[in-house]
């Protein structure tokens, strides 16, 4: 392959590969070279040799695309000769990946860089980017885990660092943008609009969204993973450390910033718990219903009608807490088993317990 400088008359570099060159795409950021079984991907300003694409599916007659958009040169090929799968490759995206995950419908996909700086969603199965986070730019580090909410509101990620970045997936919506109202609105409108003439690398980093909310570990380099999850519904951070240890806590899905450390679990047993007393949530001891009948009828002024603490409808009043059976049902004993009461036309009797 040459490549030349029409307008000066010479020749900018020329390379040799293995096999005979089927097909050439490029862009401003780009320059591909399909051969019959690889792919070459070349930086446009340097021509430097960025990727090999070693060992694709035979590919004879040099089938691939390249998007014309510098900012996301996706190379398109085929996967297979006999169907019609296509590969869609990343050209900007180089680096390696620490962490992939799908939302709870399969409908995103998340990635996290192997330096752990920035994280993607796409959706799935077109592949189009929806967000682009980042995570820091101090330092690099090593990604742990990467998860969704199950509602896919919220994505969370935890590192070998002592800060666990929670990001928020807000609509994506193409409504027209408000009118700064105020001096620095206006200068935050102007910023933005400058980052257009900056290099792509720059723009693009300028563009990235922050964290929406972060939980902060009383260690860091241990490997650990999180989670969200909705517990006594509300929204919780769960995150678990090599040492054995659960943390949990509360995450504010209006406002996001530092979570609030709520309870510390020891997952080896005999470890003593700190917890704060006015965010416990431990949930009541589940009781049977044998159990709860053989206790006396509460007073109609400790009672609360018409729902359970589970929010389930009941029939008559509700059990207090406090007078709830507290040893176990013993299944030999009939006392421990409510009488069945048979209807027969007019007649009611009490049928003995089998």
């Amino acid at each position: 392959m040459n490549v030349y400088h029409f307008k000066k008359g010479t020749e900018i570099c020329n390379y040799s590969y293995s096999s005979s060159i089927l097909s050439i795409k490029l862009n401003r950021q780009r320059l591909l070279v399909c051969l019959e079984e690889s792919i070459y991907i070349h930086n446009i300003k340097d021509m430097k040799l960025l990727k090999t694409l070693p060992d694709v599916p035979a590919n004879p007659t040099g089938l691939c695309a390249l998007s014309i958009n510098h900012s996301n040169s996706y190379l398109a090929y085929p996967g297979s000769l006999t169907t019609g799968e296509i590969v869609l490759y990343d050209g900007n995206s180089l680096g390696t990946l620490a962490a992939l995950a799908f939302n709870a419908s399969g409908s995103r996909l998340a990635s996290a860089s192997g330096k752990g700086t920035v994280i993607r969603v796409f959706s799935v199965p077109d592949g189009q980017k929806l967000y682009e986070f980042r995570r820091g730019m101090k330092r690099y580090v090593t990604i742990s885990s990467l998860v969704f909410s199950m509602d896919s509101q919220f994505l969370c990620t935890s590192s070998n660092t002592e800060t666990v970045h929670i990001f928020k997936l807000e609509q994506v919506t193409n409504s027209r943008p408000e009118e700064p109202s105020t001096w620095s609105g206006y200068m935050g409108k102007m910023f933005m609009a400058a980052t257009n003439y900056l290099p792509a690398q720059v723009s693009d980093m300028m563009h990235q969204d922050r964290a929406f909310a972060t939980g902060r570990l009383g260690f860091s380099g241990q490997r650990n993973i999180c989670t969200l999850s909705t517990i006594q519904k509300l929204p919780r951070l769960l995150v678990a450390s090599s040492d054995g240890h659960l943390y949990i806590y509360n995450l504010d899905p209006q406002d996001g910033g530092e979570c609030v450390l709520v309870k510390t679990h020891s997952l080896l047993g005999s470890g003593t718990a700190e917890e704060n007393k006015e965010n416990d949530l431990r949930p009541p001891l589940p009781q049977s219903y044998a159990a709860t009948v053989a206790r006396p009828s509460p007073s109609s002024a400790s009672t609360v009608p018409g729902y359970s603490e589970d929010g389930g409808a009941l029939r008559g009043e509700v059990i207090p807490e406090h007078e709830f059976a507290a040893g176990p049902v013993c299944l030999e004993d009939e006392n421990e088993f409510p009488p069945i009461i048979l209807s027969r036309g007019n007649q009611k009797g009490k049928a003995k317990q089998s």
